[in-house]
């Protein structure tokens, strides 16, 4: 019986040649979405201070602005994500490679120029609306890789992105003193630029012939309707959140945290950055091997796993007594949710039918945004009212509750798939 992550419609193998870029596609995608994840977060160490060039100056209101034009950029873009990706469907994924490069690069040039805080907050939602670059190149490699190799190159792509996440602070706290401000906005939209070059130049899409049912005008259904078995895509889309809820939900309370720990408060704001940064370092390190894995084990087996042992890692967490075990611990579990991004795009590529394959990814990175807010507003809450250990806790037996949901799942999806996978 044939692994269920591997197909499940029973088409046939590519024809020779039609993957004959993707290592290439791969090498440009990884490039744009480093460079455009870094533009996106390089501003957080000197936001305040930008807010307030823009005239604001009292410190309850630079708080706020702050929250709200960092925030702008990740609402916008969990809104239009789909959108994107039902007109990478239709229209083709490079071209929205290179819509996505180009807007950023204008939009990101635009802040550096901004005037007023309402034009920051303003500029920061169009740079979501126009975005979408790290998405849209997981939909390009998702369906132009060859499907024996997806595990390891979404796994190489999630580790691009997620650098991208782990450098743009440190850029951010490093080019502002060097150059000012808003040139770092026009450094960063240069850096955009030369991303757009190499996508219009160096990636090359291959185009698949339809399928017979299409010739044959049998199937013309969009969207979810064309997807015959959605407890699969339910269950990634779910666990898509339940990821970023995971790595999200201590945010709010990290500082706190540690400084229970801690003796001396001067090592309090360090010991929190090292906390922060392990968990990323981790799936920096283990997205791509994980991915590897998944494609010899299974997909499904590998995100089971994840969860499972991410829900363990969670529970001394809510126990340690000093900081240097939380940053191991916070290590070990950024390793094992490295596995996950990589992992949901495959199931979901291998799951959904080729023509709205962009678009249920695109349902997938929006379900990841929506993790991606949930998690500071639930683990703040929780900390507050209930306790901080209670945030671990809490997202233990959700992590928990995932990895059970998950293994129904592929048992279900299995047990249909069988009889036309043998």
């Amino acid at each position: 019986m044939t692994n269920p992550t591997t197909t499940t419609t029973g088409a046939p193998a590519a024809e020779p040649g039609a993957h004959a870029h993707w290592q290439r596609n791969l090498a440009v995608c990884m490039f744009g979405s480093f460079t455009t994840i870094i533009a996106m977060t390089l501003l957080l160490p000197f936001l305040p201070l930008y807010v307030e060039q823009l005239g604001v100056k009292d410190h309850a209101a630079i708080v706020q602005w702050s929250g709200a034009a960092y925030g702008a950029t990740f609402l916008s873009a969990a809104l239009v994500a789909p959108l994107w990706g039902r007109l990478a469907d239709r229209y083709g994924r490079k071209p929205m490679l290179i819509r996505a490069s180009l807007g950023m690069a204008v939009a990101m040039a635009l802040i550096g120029l901004a005037a007023n805080v309402w034009q920051l907050v303003g500029l920061r939602l169009l740079a979501g609306l126009l975005g979408g670059y790290a998405s849209g190149s997981m939909v390009l490699v998702a369906t132009q890789t060859p499907k024996d190799r997806t595990g390891w190159a979404l796994g190489t792509m999630s580790s691009a992105i997620m650098a991208g996440n782990l450098v743009g602070p440190l850029v951010g706290g490093v080019l502002p003193p060097l150059v000012g401000i808003r040139n770092t906005f026009f450094a960063a939209g240069a850096m955009i630029f030369i991303a757009f070059l190499a996508t219009a130049f160096l990636i090359r899409e291959e185009k698949k012939a339809p399928s017979a049912a299409k010739q044959r005008g049998a199937s013309d259904d969009i969207g979810w309707a064309a997807v015959p078995d959605k407890r699969p895509l339910v269950a990634m889309l779910f666990t898509g959140m339940l990821l970023m809820l995971a790595n999200m939900s201590i945010e709010p309370i990290i500082t706190v945290y540690v400084a229970t720990l801690l003796d001396d408060p001067q090592r309090v704001t360090m010991m929190a950055g090292l906390v922060m940064s392990a968990a990323a370092l981790g799936s920096i390190l283990s997205a791509s091997r994980l991915g590897k894995l998944a494609d010899r084990v299974g997909h499904w087996n590998v995100i089971v796993g994840c969860l499972a042992v991410s829900a363990l890692l969670l529970i001394p967490q809510a126990f340690v007594t000093s900081g240097w075990q939380l940053v191991v611990l916070r290590f070990l579990m950024g390793l094992s949710l490295g596995g996950l991004l990589p992992c949901i795009a495959s199931v979901i590529r291998h799951n959904v039918p080729e023509r709205v394959a962009g678009n249920m990814l695109g349902y997938s990175t929006s379900a990841q945004y929506a993790g991606q807010v949930a998690g500071p507003l639930l683990g703040g809450f929780v900390g507050g009212h209930v306790g901080m250990r209670a945030v671990f806790l809490g997202t233990c037996v959700l992590m928990a509750a995932g990895a059970g949901w998950n293994w129904l799942a592929q048992r279900a999806a299995s047990s249909t798939t069988a009889p036309a996978t043998r």
